[in-house]
């Protein structure tokens, strides 16, 4: 029983990052309606770039190690969102009226880039931040076997929890919320209505950049380092998370991504890890044709009771 506990506090901090990565592919979802492969890229960049920054200024600036990640922070919030207005001015607004095909090559290309822009930073070489809050918590403990978070794992859950009820609550009950709902619902009646749908669009991006770049920084200072491959593999995971759950709601998409960050901790506990990822895409494929033939079903009776 308490390894089956130790299993599932594990997949909190997972389903943590998920869930951060989730409300913000949906915020930007919610208008762009188009699939994002950049999503995971920018989660990915910001962490290298936090890593990069605090790199530099440990080393060149001689800075103490609290201030150099400072700094790196800093730096990764503020590449992650000039890489939100450019996504939203020069690629997606020219291309959101276009085929759907368009933005996927696009955002491709855009991963590419970011991916080349790191490692040319980094000569290709591979930089760690030093553990930082290590301290073991133990919540349960019985027969030499103890149920702990680290200090950081806490800390990430907690902020993660904290900035996506905020989120949600701003986008319930501010006027941007109903804006953002009005014009995923239907932008040409919310431009009708007065609301400027090409601002609520740049702020649905760039937020959804942010909120991507909060997961990567993270993940950056609980692992020490962040690969582009970890970036691309959590954003597939996030597209199929958010695909099964629909994009209207990010708050629901945030609670499924982290429901399913608890399960992929789970199979890693007590299945083969090396077969993890295989069988849950396996698994978010499976549940997003379930979820597909039942809407279709659904759409054939309205239609026959119509």
């Amino acid at each position: 029983m308490l390894y089956f506990l130790q299993q599932v506090l594990n997949g909190l901090h997972a389903g943590a990052l998920y869930a951060l990565l989730a409300f913000g592919y949906v915020l930007t979802n919610g208008v762009l309606k188009r699939t994002n492969l950049a999503h995971g890229p920018v989660f990915a960049f910001a962490g290298q770039v936090l890593v990069l920054v605090a790199v530099y200024g440990w080393n060149v600036l001689w800075l103490t190690l609290p201030a150099t990640v400072a700094l790196g922070i800093v730096a990764a919030f503020a590449y992650a969102a000039l890489t939100g207005v450019v996504l939203s001015r020069s690629v997606f607004l020219p291309l959101a009226s276009r085929s759907p095909n368009a933005i996927v090559v696009a955002t491709l290309g855009v991963a590419l880039v970011l991916m080349e822009l790191a490692r040319l930073a980094a000569e290709t070489r591979d930089f760690w931040l030093p553990p930082m809050l290590a301290r073991t918590v133990t919540f349960l403990a019985a027969d030499g076997f103890a149920v702990t978070l680290t200090v950081i794992q806490l800390a990430n859950c907690a902020l993660a929890v904290a900035v996506i009820g905020l989120a949600a609550a701003i986008l319930s009950t501010s006027r941007l919320g109903r804006y953002w709902r009005a014009v995923s619902d239907d932008p040409a009646a919310a431009a009708m209505c007065g609301i400027d749908v090409i601002a609520v669009f740049h702020a649905a991006v760039i937020g959804g950049a942010l909120l991507a770049a909060l997961a990567g920084v993270m993940a950056a200072l609980y692992y020490g380092n962040i690969s582009f491959g970890t970036g691309l593999v959590y954003g597939l995971k996030v597209l199929f998370v958010t695909a099964v759950g629909g994009y209207r709601d990010p708050l629901r998409a945030a609670l499924g991504a982290a429901c399913f960050g608890i399960a992929e901790s789970l199979w890693a506990g007590y299945f083969p890890l090396e077969w993890r990822d295989a069988w849950m895409f396996a698994f978010l494929v499976a549940l997003l044709l379930l979820s597909r033939s039942g809407e279709t079903a659904a759409g054939r009776i309205d239609v026959t009771r119509s």
